[in-house]
């Protein structure tokens, strides 16, 4: 059984427009430990979008095989495929996708829902969560009370009430400004510290440089990974 938490193998990603066929992954293979901190970096259009969907099961490969905690994610039905969205994944994305009318601590305890989870279980859990990343105090407060630095940690503390194996970020200092970005990845560098796998999508080196491992996607293929280069420089050493 392997210790990678993900593992691709092959991977293509074809997509037609109308009699067109583009592909947007040209057989990539990549393995990500447990507990690594992995920036995803490359041009728009390079391919790192879609390798992303892939990591989060929002789409599926062309050919090629993905093992996720060693479930092969190809052999899922639909079903079961948001089940592992569910409980194994924690989505953070560049604009929040908070519910406005719902308080703090209803959109944080919102995955939990879809598992059944009674509601003062799912409140707890869920004001746990956001004790972890700094906001215990807001938890009746509504998204537009919140900066956006404030509704980010929301977000993230929504990605992570279910304990899932892997925390996905895309983009998620897009719309902050700077002094906020620093504020959020310090948060990120605490959580990958606690043991949490943390792959992020970014097109900014200063964001990519908090991570310990940086993979370079440009026309639908790996062209650098640093762990590759970091084991290729121990062993000319």
């Amino acid at each position: 059984m392997s210790r990678a938490l993900i593992e691709l193998s092959g991977i293509v990603k074809r997509y037609r427009m109308g009699d067109t066929e583009f592909e947007a992954l040209r057989g990539v293979d990549l393995q990500i430990q447990r507990n690594e901190y992995v920036a995803l970096v490359g041009p728009s259009g390079s391919g790192k979008s879609t390798l992303m969907n892939l990591l989060g099961c929002l789409d599926t490969p062309t050919t090629g095989r993905y093992t996720l905690n060693n479930r092969d994610i190809g052999t899922l039905r639909d079903d079961e495929l948001a089940a592992i969205r569910n409980q194994e994944i924690g989505f953070v994305f560049q604009s929040f996708h908070l519910l406005p009318r719902m308080t703090v601590l209803g959109n944080v305890a919102q995955p939990l829902v879809y598992r059944g989870i009674p509601l003062k279980e799912r409140e707890r859990q869920a004001a746990e969560s956001l004790r972890r990343v700094g906001l215990g105090d807001k938890l009746q407060h509504r998204p537009n009370q919140l900066s956006g630095g404030q509704r980010q940690r929301v977000a993230v503390a929504r990605a992570l009430v279910g304990n899932p194996s892997l925390l996905l970020a895309d983009e998620p200092t897009g719309n902050l400004d700077s002094r906020t970005s620093e504020e959020i990845m310090a948060l990120f560098d605490a959580l990958h510290q606690d043991g949490q796998t943390v792959v992020l999508v970014t097109h900014e080196p200063d964001i990519a440089a908090h991570c310990q491992r940086t993979v370079r996607v440009n026309d639908g293929r790996i062209v650098f990974d640093s762990a590759a280069q970091a084991t290729v420089s121990e062993v000319a050493a």
